[in-house]
């Protein structure tokens, strides 16, 4: 048993056990020859081979150490040494690189709950990795994607770690392996000793899940083996029915791959049916007709928040095709420049939730138009508008 300052390699100095799951152990420590001394905190993750740990056990540890070599992408810790610490009781060490922050678990345990602007930013980081993982030659699966797996890191992005279950997809179609995973994250086919792409999808719409309503997929109602989750939410349609793909029971009725999964939750075009393996137009992407202030149901994309210069520059002509009416109070003067900087400040948001959008880079577009409208018209316009107003005062006095 490891304890506390104890140096292995006469590298790694222990400092305190973070888990211990009686198969594996893990702490943190100190890489005394890290170059960096502010980036010297590791993760040793343990197996001891004998007792209660198997064959099976072993060849998934190593296939962790072999597979995280390989990998390289900023959102997965990274793989540091592995070694094997005594050759009499046999125990192999994996060293990786420390991310400081909490996992999703930890947060749900303190009573966090999730909103569906929280809940998208995780699908979307998380499916760019899995968009990394999946398109390797051979692909990736991380077979247990689950809140304890999924670090919300300091820097507020999210990390995918633990990769004890990884299996790389070089293997013949129709060879079976080791069944893991954790009840009510994986589906069921994983427990049939069989993986592919889209069961790391559904682990992923499960969590998302017990993140939204903080109750674990395996204590949710089901029916026809489908998760029901929707009465316990309060989400847009199209994000309902985003998830509901994702955790399809057959694989081959969720999202074909981790991009187009991302393609479908970033453009809003497409939902699935119900019980039917088919996507049909978005009809939810119909705004309120109103300038959308008070409109609490119609979820603004993150990628669309920020300063709108058209709308800044040429209020009065921007509220029209944007349909946003309270603009119409920009034309009496002791709210002209007040209404300008709230529309700079809110304009995309309230454009968003004003008129119907066919997608994000259709809105995008048509901002920037009157971006360039606004710089190339509007700006002009205004410096020429200010330069009379100053004249007319310094004629007054």
């Amino acid at each position: 048993m490891l304890q506390p300052e104890q140096i292995l390699q006469d590298r790694y100095q222990i400092e305190r056990q973070l888990g211990n799951n009686g198969i594996r152990q893990t702490w943190l420590a100190k890489d005394l020859q890290a170059p960096n001394g502010e980036n010297s905190t590791v993760v040793v993750k343990l197996l001891a081979f004998g007792g209660t740990v198997q064959w099976d056990d072993l060849k998934l540890f190593e296939r962790e150490a072999q597979i995280l070599k390989q990998l390289n992408h900023p959102r997965i810790p990274r793989y540091i040494d592995y070694f094997c610490i005594d050759d009499r009781t046999l125990w192999f060490a994996l060293i990786q690189e420390y991310i400081p922050g909490e996992s999703l678990k930890e947060k749900l345990a303190i009573g966090e709950r999730f909103s569906e602007k929280q809940a998208r930013k995780i699908a979307v980081e998380v499916l760019n990795i899995l968009i990394y993982l999946h398109e390797l030659n051979p692909g990736v699966l991380h077979r247990d994607i689950k809140p304890s797996n999924l670090i919300w890191g300091e820097d507020n992005r999210i990390y995918l770690v633990d990769f004890g279950a990884v299996q790389d997809k070089a293997a013949r179609e129709g060879v079976t392996f080791t069944v893991v995973g954790t009840y009510g994250y994986a589906p069921m086919e994983q427990f049939g000793g069989r993986a592919v792409a889209a069961s790391d999808l559904y682990a992923l719409g499960a969590t998302l899940i017990h993140l939204l309503t903080g109750t674990s997929p395996s204590d949710l109602p089901q029916q026809d083996l489908r998760l029901q989750f929707a009465d316990r939410v309060n989400l847009s349609p199209s994000f309902v029915s985003w998830l509901q793909k994702l955790i399809e029971p057959a694989p081959e009725q969720r999202f074909t791959n981790a991009r187009e999964a991302l393609n479908v939750l970033k453009s809003r075009l497409a939902i699935k049916s119900a019980n039917k393996n088919q996507l049909l137009p978005l009809k939810e992407i119909i705004n309120n007709s109103g300038c959308g202030i008070n409109n609490h149901n119609e979820t603004v994309p993150e990628e669309i928040l920020g300063w709108n210069w058209g709308a800044f520059l040429m209020p009065w002509l921007w509220m029209w095709p944007n349909q946003v009416w309270c603009g119409v109070f920009c034309f009496i003067p002791r709210f002209s420049w007040f209404l300008a900087i709230a529309f700079g400040a809110k304009g995309n948001e309230w454009a968003w939730k004003s008129r119907r959008w066919n997608s994000i880079e259709q809105f995008k577009a048509h901002q920037r138009g009157w971006a360039i409208a606004g710089i190339l018209i509007g700006g002009p316009i205004s410096i020429m508008m200010w330069v009379r107003a100053i004249a007319l005062l310094q004629a007054a006095f």
